[in-house]
């Protein structure tokens, strides 16, 4: 029944018929080939992921943060999951005597930590849903969730407090309680007690419910978890509703794969925390490690690697394996902890957004090309016979274990020296990096894909199947994929290479937006639901994004750009780091702004005697001449069509970011706020531009 190495076929295909467009073969995993994982015995709720994992490993060291003495750094303290469950309970109690029944919700605001973990768990155990409070997008953000989903109680990290009080008074409508993970300033509490909120430091709190027992509600599957609030590319936040059926079943998916490829979590597996537990990337992470009796290490910084890794300005830097070295415009912060943290805490598995992968290849080959001829030379030769042995199909601690000891052991130090998987998602991960990353790290590393409304995990590519670089893998099993026809956009679900909107199918589904039915309906459809992301299916079963739905315009002419297809083509050059692609009805051509990559520019004005700082060579027009030579030499080798070229070009040194509002935290493109950011240079390009030729 198979017709995809890694797919098996549960339903036909059907032809497009009363205006509906046609849709290709529903498919699921091979390894969901006898029906989907079963339910983890007993897990019927995210409290039990915590709470057997106490039974089960009560003396497992679960929460660690580095012990500060002296104002240096010292070795992981940790709480076992015996004495985090003993305070997850002093803080539901608390809860509870504040007057915060189940079915509340309560607000957590701030950069991951154990009180965050504590928390999030107090509201499993009392039924409260959870809404995470975005700790990147600001005070106006924080005050739509907060008055959008009617936040009772919020738990933040001491140096939010002053960015919550600017969402007063308006969010004091349903904000009656805070609690400070540390201390409360005089000042700050004093203006939340002018409020008429309470106010509470963390030691303050849990004395509240002491010597009080509170009686667990049963929790079913189907009662909603968490809001989970997406930032889309044009209104408002959306609320997704994540039931607790969404988790453990993407939990036994999960098992069910990992366990498929002989790469199985167990309670010894160490994760350092990072990313935004605000995000659903991680808290899922984060979900499945608890259900193992792992242990989570929390990094030291706070807003710099959430801003970092989200496209703040002034973050990008590179990695030697020891340190981020910040360019020059960096903000004076000191994100080199995250590696000195990774380096004592060893994790065996490391989650990553493609933006800190980026820059861990950026400053390895900065390093390797800097490193003298013989080293240089060692380096590509061990490169080019690790990946070859590897693309024969030699799993990758197989492959060269020569080359692993002698040239690339100082990368896997540089990561721990612990990790055996490297997971990339929440944006695509460049071809080039993930390949490179696969020969050097000694490591499996993983592109998946998901959004929130999926609850994280939908796709994720299997180790040592070099065939899937540039794909997000074969879905978990715990879904059904298909594909649907977008004929305005030539994608059809039945061809030979089968191309559409990808819809799925399955009980990690979100449960819908919250407050906005009309929204829910758009894109849930008899259990389907539709990403708007347009996908190909590989020969092998893995799934390649290749588009963006809504990202289709018309050119003057009549002819129809796919625009985020060919920002994927043209992101294939390795001097630039990101590209947005315009144009318009009233244009026959297309005009673009990049973001170069600093060290390639600066290299290429060495080699031809420019000089000037970064952003002066940006506005040089030799530099642009360059940059737009080398996007029509990837648009030639990709056989794009004469309209789909590049003829104009503007090099902006500052990334695309969420500070001017130009992209959503997980990096998709504010298209209308480009345009308008960017309108005179738009205009400027097209009156200076020459017309393309006939």
């Amino acid at each position: 029944m198979a017709q995809r190495k890694y797919l098996i076929e549960v339903e036909k295909a059907k032809e497009a018929k009363d205006g509906k467009p046609s849709i290709g073969p529903v498919y699921r995993s091979l390894f969901a080939k006898d029906g989907f994982p079963p339910p983890v015995p007993g897990l019927e709720s995210c409290w039990d992921v915590f709470r057997m994992s106490v039974e089960r490993y009560p003396n497992n060291p679960m929460l660690g943060r580095r012990e500060i003495v002296n104002g240096k750094a010292g070795k992981y303290v940790w709480q076992t999951y015996k004495q985090v469950h003993d305070v997850v309970i002093k803080v539901g109690n608390s809860i509870r005597n504040c007057g915060v029944e189940p079915g509340a919700k309560c607000g957590i605001y701030g950069s991951n930590s154990a009180e965050w973990i504590m928390s999030m768990e107090a509201c499993n155990a009392h039924g409260l849903y959870c809404v995470p409070l975005y700790d990147t997008l600001g005070a106006s953000a924080v005050e739509f969730i907060i008055c959008h989903s009617e936040v009772s109680i919020a738990f933040v990290e001491e140096k939010k407090i002053s960015e919550l009080l600017k969402t007063f008074p308006n969010s004091t409508r349903y904000l009656k309680t805070i609690v400070s993970f540390g201390k409360v300033a005089l000042k700050e509490q004093e203006e939340i007690e002018k409020f008429g909120l309470a106010v509470y430091s963390w030691d303050e709190f849990l004395k509240l419910g002491e010597n009080k027992q509170y009686e667990l509600p049963v929790k079913k599957k189907e009662d909603i978890c968490t809001i989970m609030y997406t930032s889309g590319t044009t209104g408002d936040p959306k609320g997704v509703l994540i039931s607790n059926d969404s988790i453990v079943t993407l939990i036994a998916g999960v098992k069910c794969l990992l366990e498929s490829v002989k790469e199985s979590l167990t309670s010894e597996d160490v994760y350092l925390s990072y990313l935004p537990l605000a995000h659903i990337f991680d808290r899922v992470i984060e979900e499945l490690f608890i259900q193992h009796g792992a242990s989570i290490g929390f990094w030291r910084g706070n807003d710099a690697i959430a801003k970092y890794v989200m496209g703040i300005p002034n973050f990008g830097g590179d990695w030697d394996g020891k340190t981020i070295i910040f360019t020059k415009q960096a903000l004076n912060i000191d994100v080199k902890l995250l590696i000195e943290d990774i380096g004592e805490l060893k994790p065996t598995i490391f989650c990553a957004v493609p933006r800190v992968l980026e820059r861990v290849y950026s400053g390895l080959q900065q390093k390797v090309s800097t490193g003298g001829f013989l080293k240089k030379t060692l380096f590509n030769v061990a490169y080019s016979h690790k990946f070859s042995s590897m693309k024969k199909g030699h799993a990758h601690h197989e492959a060269s274990p020569i080359c692993d000891k002698i040239v690339f052991k100082k990368v896997r130090q540089g990561l721990g020296g612990k990790v055996r998987l490297i997971l990339s998602g929440a944006a695509p991960l460049s071809n080039h990096v993930e390949a490179f990353l696969r020969v050097v790290s000694c490591a499996h590393v993983l592109q998946g894909y998901g959004l929130t409304e999926t609850c994280a995990g939908t796709f994720v590519s299997l180790p040592n199947e070099m065939p899937m670089l540039g794909t997000v893998g074969p879905p978990v099993p715990n879904v059904d994929v298909c594909l649907e026809s977008v004929p305005e956009m030539g994608y059809d679900a039945l061809s030979s290479t089968p191309r559409g909107e990808i819809c799925i199918r399955g009980k990690t589904l979100f449960a819908g937006y919250y407050k906005r039915e009309d929204l829910t309906e758009e894109v849930l459809n008899d259990g389907w639901f539709h990403t708007g992301d347009i996908g190909e299916w590989q020969p092998d079963g893995s799934m390649k994004i290749i588009d963006r739905k809504k990202n289709i315009f018309k050119l003057s002419q009549g002819e129809y750009v796919a625009v985020e297809n060919l920002e994927n083509i043209y992101s294939l050059v390795s001097d630039i780091d990101s590209i947005w692609v315009y144009g318009n009805s009233f244009e026959s051509f297309l005009v673009a702004v990049a973001n170069p990559n600093q060290q390639a520019l600066e290299h290429w004005a060495q080699e031809h005697g420019i000089s000037g700082d970064f952003r002066s060579l940006c506005e040089n027009p030799n530099a642009k001449e360059y940059i737009l030579g080398e996007l029509t030499k990837i648009g030639k080798e990709k056989k794009l069509k004469g309209f789909e070229f590049i003829k104009a070009i503007h090099l902006d040194p500052e990334p695309f970011d969420m500070e001017r509002d130009l992209i959503t935290p997980t990096y998709k493109k504010k298209r209308p706020q480009l345009l308008k950011y960017y309108q005179n240079v738009i205009d400027n390009m097209y009156k200076s531009a020459s017309k393309p030729r006939a």
